[in-house]
Parts: C-alpha cells; sequence; structure tokens
C-alpha cells in the first residue's frame, strides 16, 4: 500500500491516505482466487452457442455463448445458466445480445456484480432500449444482474452459506474458477469463460457508490494504456481515477485477458439518479461511435466537462463515533489543511473536526449520517507523483 496515517489516532483531523490492511488482505486473497483460476481450463476462443434445452419465462437457456451463433440485425433476449444454487436449481443471468446486422466489433456492458447498485444498471437497460440493430455493425450485449442473490435482497454482497453464513464481495473473485470453492468464484468463472471474454472486443463494467457512501460522476481506468483513455476520454463526466486498482475486479480480469476495459461509478446505491446515468448513457454511446457499431456525431465529452484526472484517492477516516456533517460536497475543489467535516455526539457536542491534508476534488462522501471510528467519511481525489502499487478506491 502507499502512505502511512500522517497523523496519531489520537488527532482530530486524523487522515489516512490508503486503507493498507483491508487492501492487502483483499489483495492476497484475490490473488490466491486468481492462482487457483489457473488450475481450471478455460475456453481461450469463442465456443459454439450451447442451448440447455430450457426455457425459462419464455427466454431460451444457454450454458455457452457465441453471440456470431445468433440473429443478425435484431435483439436476443436469453438467460444464461450460471452456478448451481443450494436447493439443485440454477441461478441465471438475464443477457441482451444487439446483433448488428454488419459485421464489427463487440461491447460488452456489465452491471449488477454488487446488488446495491442500481444506477448502473438502469444506464446499461437505457443504452441498450436505443440501439437499433438493423443500423448497426457490431454487437452489444449487456448483463445487468450479475450477483442476482445480492441483488435480490438489495444489498453490495452475495449471500453464501456454504461454509457457514457469509457475505461475498463478487467484485474480488474474477476471473473466477469454474470449480472454485464459492458459489461466487464458480459464478464469475462460468460467466468470464462462458459469456464476457469469449465474446468480448472492449468491456465496460458499470458500478455505483455503496450504500452508506455516495460518489461523484467519474470513472477509474488504467489512462496509461491508449485504447482505454481512447474510450474514457469520451465520457461528459467530470472526475477520471486513473489508477490500475487491485486484482480481482471485473475490469482488470478483462484487461488482463487483452480485452480494453474499465469501470464507471455512477453515484450513489440503492436510487436513479437521472442525470448522472444520462452523462454515462453518452459517454457510452460516444464509445460505440468511437467503435463504428453506430453512426453519427459524437456527444459530450470529457474535455466539455472540464473533466478532473487524479491517480490517487485519499480517505479520510472517522475517528470517532457520532454524527458527521459534511462541509462540503461532491466534486469540490479543496486544498490541504481544509476542513471538511465535523462529527457530534449524542449531546450535539463537537468532538471531532476532519480535515484534508491534500489538495484535489472531492469524490466521495459517507451518507449515513451516523458513523462509527474507522468509517470512511471523505474521499478527495488528487494527484500524487509517482503512484505506489495497489490502492483502496470508493466504490
Amino acid at each position: 500500500m502507499s502512505d502511512k496515517p500522517k497523523e496519531g489516532l489520537d488527532r482530530r483531523d486524523f487522515m489516512i491516505a490508503s486503507i493498507a490492511t483491508v487492501g492487502a488482505s483483499a489483495a492476497l486473497a484475490v490473488n490466491a482466487g486468481a492462482a487457483n483460476a489457473q488450475d481450471t481450463a478455460a475456453p481461450a476462443a469463442p465456443q459454439a452457442t450451447v442451448y440447455t434445452g430450457d426455457v425459462v419465462q419464455g427466454k431460451k437457456v444457454v450454458s455457452t455463448l457465441d453471440v456470431n451463433d445468433l440473429e443478425p440485425g435484431q435483439k436476443h433476449f436469453l438467460y444464461f445458466q450460471g452456478v448451481q444454487m443450494p436447493t439443485g436449481q440454477q441461478r441465471y443471468a438475464s443477457v441482451i445480445v444487439a446483433r448488428g446486422a454488419k459485421p464489427g466489433k463487440r461491447v460488452v456492458l456489465v452491471s449488477g456484480v454488487h446488488g446495491d447498485e442500481m444506477s448502473s444498471v438502469h444506464t446499461v437497460h437505457t443504452v441498450m432500449n436505443q440501439l437499433d440493430p438493423a443500423q448497426m455493425s457490431g454487437t452489444v450485449m449487456a448483463v445487468t444482474d450479475v450477483s442476482g442473490p445480492a441483488i435480490e435482497a438489495m444489498q453490495r454482497r452475495w449471500p453464501n452459506s456454504g461454509r457457514g453464513p457469509d457475505l461475498v464481495d463478487m467484485n474480488r473473485v474474477w476471473p473466477g474458477n469454474e470449480n472454485g470453492a464459492t458459489a461466487t468464484s464458480r459464478h464469475a468463472g462460468l460467466l468470464f469463460n462462458r459469456l464476457f471474454r469469449p465474446n468480448a472486443d472492449v468491456a465496460i463494467d458499470f458500478h455505483t457508490g455503496t450504500t452508506g457512501f455516495e460518489v461523484s460522476a467519474f470513472n477509474i481506468a488504467s489512462m496509461d494504456v491508449p485504447e482505454i483513455k481512447a474510450i474514457v476520454d469520451l465520457y461528459p463526466v467530470g472526475q477520471i481515477f486513473d489508477n490500475h486498482t487491485y486484482p480481482g475486479v471485473l475490469h482488470n480480469a478483462f484487461i488482463d485477458a487483452g480485452i480494453p476495459s474499465f469501470c464507471p461509478e455512477v453515484g450513489a446505491a440503492r436510487v436513479l439518479d437521472l442525470e448522472m446515468i444520462a452523462q454515462f448513457v453518452e459517454g457510452t454511446m460516444n464509445v460505440l461511435k468511437h467503435h463504428g457499431i453506430l453512426a453519427g456525431p459524437m456527444g459530450r465529452t470529457g474535455k466539455d466537462a472540464g473533466v478532473f484526472v487524479g491517480n490517487s484517492a485519499f480517505p479520510i477516516l472517522a475517528t470517532e463515533g457520532g454524527f458527521v456533517e459534511h462541509l462540503v460536497k461532491l466534486n469540490d475543489k479543496v486544498e490541504a489543511g481544509q476542513k471538511v467535516a465535523i462529527q457530534r455526539n449524542s449531546f450535539g457536542e463537537v468532538v471531532a473536526e476532519y480535515t484534508t491534508s491534500v489538495a484535489g476534488e472531492v469524490a466521495g462522501l459517507r451518507s449515513d449520517v451516523s458513523c462509527e471510528p474507522g468509517n470512511p467519511l471523505t474521499f478527495i481525489l488528487y494527484h500524487k507523483a509517482p503512484p505506489e502499487g495497489v490502492e483502496s478506491y470508493p466504490e
């Protein structure tokens, strides 16, 4: 991890430059999962579509998909057969494929990896509803309910009882392992090997902030990769987090497989932010035009939005329990030493004041007013040189 706490734990303006213990633990767990995944032979190239013979709610079920097998010039609605559940029934993922009348690039749009991220789902739905396959060159495939059990519970993590009650963050297990020890690893392996990777020339994995923590409109991307930078710059959003982040997240699994990918963050969890969604829809349509899938002029881009690029996210953590009042808003520019929040106890007394030791822009704010020590209150997107290693970020 990057920096150590700059001041003692007893200081009211406690700040930390990265959450070392959590991030390192996640990286170790993910690296172990990735190593296990190598033990399983995975399809390296598109395989013929396999229909299971089942029909669910009028939609055919596939266990492997090659979009080239589908009729051109049409939209196709399928279910993908994922992991088996404790009942013996299958977990299905919804698949929408807009296959253009002419050949071209294949773009995969993903959302629902975390179950509380609704604006990301709506963003993908909106893009797909605007596509006319008869006028397209290439294919756009969308999956919006990757982590079905988490979505059904409207919570971030997948509830798993395979080895005792557990909540698994599915965005820490990619590319998964079809024969892995957990349902999430097996589900990820099936999706990645048989649905995502074989059908992607470009992939976008949409997210939002997590429950209790709101984020601005920004993209997480490896901007030193020219193919990624070219498409991330097409989004009319205010911020870019230029960071490779850590292993195990879906967009990095795509990159490791040679597929340009990045992660848009579309505001707060559990709600639909229609104004922010429109920005990401416009940017995604720009990406499809950039790759020749759609015709027509480009919409607004990052240049029009005056995008701010930072390579590190500086978290300010609570040192007290109590009720938080923010003194800044999302996208506000801040200077080192600026006070950004205060905290009161149950008597209304101010028990903590929090300042930032870096200059940058506010990228995330805790939306739950009450908190306990250690909870992130604010993330400041800023630029430091050079970036150091693996860092946590405000999902």
